[in-house]
């Protein structure tokens, strides 16, 4: 599966931004998504530590959802994600709507999914997911309609606990709903890109896959 190496990552001046860091618990199977409390400039160091947990992720590797996200103040479930062992497309539930990441292409990590949170009338807008792969990490930046970057999710895949951090960009990066849309669909596409590359049934699944954009399904809110 190839994975882009060209991204394009623009920052607008007047945007703002913010971080959350995910860590993973083995031991409880889940994990805690908190603030990134910055102690030395804009840029993320080492000494940069994370606040109490903002969202609990709950992992159910046999059934489905597969993904659970909820509050970390009241336990609401915010949202949930489904992948599945043969199709490379995966399934997501946010706020009672049941939507699909899709795979743009067969063999590249290109994936759209409709958003409301991002959408300044009734009707969703499309968002694209793409990926940029080193030997360490994973950099997967989710795209608005116009193609601006919104959020950038920075993924250790050897690290043991700490998972990695989600940076949200541009205007609507203190936005709730539109972060916890990031949160959903980015851990999701995560971790269907993790069974992908680990899970031999995913390739058969991508030959015969039909991958391309949902802008049919716009209409349906």
């Amino acid at each position: 599966m190839h994975i882009s190496n060209s991204i394009p990552l623009s920052h607008d001046n007047s945007s703002q931004s913010s971080t959350l860091q995910v860590d993973f618990s083995y031991k409880k199977f889940q994990a805690l998504i908190s603030k990134v409390v910055k102690t030395s400039g804009p840029i993320l160091t080492e000494h940069d530590k994370p606040s109490n947990p903002v969202y609990i992720v709950d992992f159910h590797p046999i059934k489905a959802p597969h993904m659970i996200v909820k509050s970390a103040i009241d336990s609401t479930t915010v949202g949930t994600g489904t992948l599945h062992p043969i199709s490379i497309h995966a399934d997501y539930e946010i706020s009672g709507r049941k939507r699909q990441l899709k795979a743009l292409k067969r063999f590249k990590t290109s994936y759209t999914h409709l958003s409301s949170a991002f959408s300044s009338t009734s009707s969703p807008v499309t968002m694209t997911w793409t990926s940029n792969c080193g030997f360490k990490t994973w950099d997967f930046i989710c795209l608005d309609e116009r193609q601006n970057a919104v959020a950038k999710f920075t993924a250790n895949v050897w690290a043991v606990n700490k998972v990695g951090n989600i940076e949200f960009l541009g205007l609507k990066a203190n936005s709730q709903a539109a972060r916890e849309e990031i949160i959903i669909t980015g851990l999701t596409l995560f971790y269907c890109i993790l069974l992908r590359s680990t899970n031999l049934l995913s390739f058969f699944g991508a030959i015969l896959a039909r991958p391309g954009p949902i802008e049919s399904e716009m209409k349906v809110d």
